[in-house]
């Protein structure tokens, strides 16, 4: 797999990484570029000083945090998003950018971000998994597709936080400033919207 993907129009496009410690990665880095931004797979702190944003994605959050230990990404990234760098988080990508967790490992590390409460695989286990329409607000020409894999969902904002959706009266994305997350994965749909969405915040603020 390589670490960039091509554009699909010219420009001056934001380069957007996606953390490729574990999970749906290659996903993310076609819809990342069907928006027009300049996607790269981003594994090490030298990597992540080359970005002007990220996308955490879904996987298995207890590992994924490991993982970021391991190979010295923690840290970094925590002081990238403090800093305000843009940020997407889908399923476990959420679940790493909450300030508070529930029914997580006791030794799980998360990077912050977003004023929430959210509690893991809140949705069922693997076999339990399914695809809804979700109204996006900020999202025009009609719901988004998602797809729930063991998903979690958030139990509480802040004040600072504003809930861009909902799903059978659970908060399924949310939006503090930069950081952005979502409980479902709209990169496995084929539906690019929340990714332009996205792109759309980075530009923003370039």
């Amino acid at each position: 797999m390589t670490n960039t993907l091509p554009l699909p129009s010219a420009g001056v496009p934001p380069v957007i990484g996606v953390l490729a410690l574990q999970g749906d990665v290659r996903e993310h880095l076609i819809a990342l570029a069907a928006a027009d931004a300049v996607a790269r797979a981003v594994r090490r702190p030298e990597e992540l000083a080359e970005i002007d944003a990220l996308v955490i994605p879904g996987g298995e959050s207890t590992t994924m945090s490991k993982l970021a230990v391991l190979f010295g990404m923690l840290e970094p990234l925590r002081e990238r998003v403090a800093a305000g760098m843009p940020v997407y988080g889908t399923c476990a990508g959420m679940i790493m950018l909450a300030d508070k967790l529930l029914d997580g490992r006791e030794d799980q590390e998360t990077l912050g971000g977003i004023d929430m409460i959210v509690r893991r695989n809140a949705f069922g286990r693997q076999n339990e998994s399914f695809e809804a329409k979700i109204d996006f607000a900020g999202i025009a020409d009609g719901p988004v597709e998602g797809v729930f894999i063991r998903a979690p969902w958030v139990e509480s904002v802040g004040a600072s936080a504003q809930v861009l959706a909902t799903y059978d009266g659970h908060t399924v994305a949310v939006r503090q400033g930069n950081v952005l997350a979502t409980s479902f994965h709209p990169e496995l749909t084929g539906d690019d919207r929340v990714h332009a969405y996205f792109v759309d915040m980075v530009r923003a603020g370039l």
